[in-house]
């Protein structure tokens, strides 16, 4: 097989770097090792940047968003049993759009099966060669059969787990790791939304996040033990959790409903560098992970790719190889900067085992500030909405 750009991974990433590449005349082909109902069907956050839906949009994919996500144009933060709104786009001029991960790759795979694109799942034995020359391949089986495909470049999109980034020699490259010493427990609710925008909440139980999927499906997390399981939780337990986090003094309540989902995620921060070397490039997971209270992670991929886009497009237009030895350069300002703020709002909102009366007291004055300081708040929406230069 042979193709211009070979891409490891059907997540966000792969399958938006393909179909961009496509309406610039690049062929990629796109290797993934789950399959298509799998990727379709699992479910995780979906808080989309301004500027990932005019991305998404302009690239054609961007209908059912449209239609079915929901805008929304600020966030409450909830701590000392009340509630505070960042109004973002009062701030900023920008929004956020609330569209679930696996929609956004269900309309990817569309997009590219409309386009004749080549993605093949249930991929295994992935294995990549002669990326530090110009000949690269990925080695790999499909349908039980081994093949090899030739490439101009590799793009690793496969994740954390994927064999891109370990592709690239050790001594190559600098890990940076922080690992938190909590998680999130998460459940899906059949029931109406308990606000109309996301509620963020500190309490001295721990962290709560309450987030809409659709006009009947909820969202909610609250901060656990990683180490917790499922069965120890009670539908009675998690809702005595969630009300006792989240309602406020002011009669504002959390709505209940039939769960029908929960899982346990850990939390962490990870950046890779580089997330280039030779022939092969790092985009999204396979290069940098964000704790999900930023909400970062899907707009980081997309922010990847964007810069990716450019640097290929001028590479097989114009022959210019500079974007391309700039990649990892210009992604990182923008990884680090998120790095930053996941960082800061995980620190001022999840309970710290480690962090002293004092320091709690810190963590609410910091609250204090950013919801009676415009320029605080300012700052914290042109983050969160992904509008700060880099």
């Amino acid at each position: 097989m042979r193709t211009q750009v070979g891409i490891i991974g059907a997540g966000p990433a792969g399958l938006l770097l393909s179909h961009l590449l496509h309406l610039r005349g690049i062929e990629s082909v796109v290797l993934e090792a789950r399959g298509r109902e799998q990727i379709e069907s699992t479910i995780r956050a979906g808080v989309l940047e301004q500027g990932t839906t005019d991305l998404l949009t302009e690239a054609g994919v961007g209908t059912r968003m449209k239609s079915e996500g929901a805008q929304h144009h600020g966030f409450e933060l909830a701590f000392e049993g009340k509630r505070r709104r960042i109004d973002l786009t009062g701030l900023t001029g920008h929004s956020i759009t609330v569209y679930a991960q696996h929609e956004v790759l269900k309309d990817l795979v569309a997009a590219r099966i409309e386009a004749n694109g080549t993605v093949l799942f249930n991929v295994s034995q992935t294995s990549l060669h002669g990326i530090d020359t110009t000949t690269p391949s990925i080695r790999f089986h499909h349908e039980g059969e081994p093949h090899e495909l030739h490439c101009d470049y590799v793009i690793g999109c496969d994740g954390s787990q994927g064999v891109s980034r370990n592709s690239i020699p050790r001594a190559l490259r600098r890990d940076y790791e922080r690992v938190y010493p909590f998680g999130w427990f998460g459940i899906l609710v059949e029931a109406p939304p308990s606000s109309h925008e996301l509620i963020y909440a500190r309490h001295e139980r721990g962290f709560a996040l309450v987030s809409t999927r659709s006009p009947n499906v909820q969202r909610m997390y609250f901060q656990c033990d990683p180490k917790d399981t499922v069965e120890l939780w009670s539908d009675d337990r998690i809702w005595a959790e969630l009300h006792a986090r989240v309602d406020s003094t002011e009669g504002e309540h959390v709505v209940e409903g039939k769960i029908f989902q929960k899982n346990i995620v850990g939390m962490r921060s990870f950046v890779s560098t580089t997330m280039r070397h030779g022939r092969l490039f790092l985009a999204g997971d396979a290069a940098h992970i964000v704790p999900p209270t930023g909400a970062k992670g899907l707009n980081l991929a997309v922010a990847d790719v964007r810069v990716l886009t450019q640097a290929l497009d001028s590479f097989y237009k114009e022959g210019r190889i500079d974007l391309l030895d700039t990649y990892s350069a210009t992604a990182l300002k923008r990884i680090w900067r998120a790095e930053h703020f996941s960082y800061w709002m995980t620190r001022m909102m999840h309970r710290l085992d480690d962090a002293s009366p004092f320091e709690q007291q810190l963590q609410i004055a910091e609250l204090e500030h950013v919801t009676t300081s415009r320029a605080a708040a300012t700052a914290m929406a042109e983050n969160y909405v992904g509008a700060v230069a880099v």
